[in-house]
């Protein structure tokens, strides 16, 4: 994988939530004042979503006090706590700008009829479950002594190894000058 993708899988979050242009969405955003950090709720339509991967974003926009309000949230921004669709709305089109011209109630989507309601989520990557390692032990054979954590211990533990491989080469060997003996003849 490549170096740049490996660093932005880590960034990305693990489940992100299905955003359609012309829902009616709440965004709860942290924001920081000073020490202290808060949840604010920015409510509005979606009039735009772009991009692809962790440089993912969407733009809610609302009317505020009279006046035209819109912000661009990444969504796999740390920022954003979470999403929550409000209405869905009917949309046939990739970019909502027309609605940045209305005001009142034309400044709306058509609510999609026999629509429910659901925030649901696409899972981008597993959780990883750290399973706890669980050690065998592994029986000595009956022939060692009991393994004691020293540097003798471990020599004596090589020098049987050594034994054992010794006793398998040897007959290697043997059947090796037979062969020879028979391909001299």
């Amino acid at each position: 994988m490549d170096i740049i993708k490996s660093i932005e899988h880590e960034q990305l979050k693990n489940k992100i939530p299905v955003l359609d242009v012309g829902n009616t969405v709440r965004v709860h955003v942290k924001i920081k004042e000073g020490n202290r950090e808060r949840i604010q709720v920015f409510e509005g339509i979606i009039i735009k979503k772009q991009g692809g991967g962790l440089n993912e974003t969407f733009t809610v926009r609302r009317i505020s006090y009279g006046v035209g309000v819109e912000k661009t949230f990444l969504v796999h921004s740390p920022l954003v706590e979470k999403v929550e669709v409000v209405r869905v709305g009917k949309a046939r089109r990739a970019k909502l700008y027309y609605l940045r011209d209305r005001i009142g109630k034309a400044s709306k989507t058509k609510e999609k009829l026999g629509a429910r309601i659901e925030n649901k989520e696409v899972t981008l990557k597993e959780d990883m479950v750290e399973e706890p390692v669980v050690e065998e032990v592994a029986s000595a054979p009956e022939e060692a002594p009991a393994i004691e954590t020293t540097e003798v211990a471990t020599q004596e533990v090589v020098d049987t190894v050594k034994e054992e491989v010794v006793e398998t080469v040897e007959p290697v060997a043997e059947v090796t000058e037979t062969v020879e003996e028979k391909t001299e003849e």
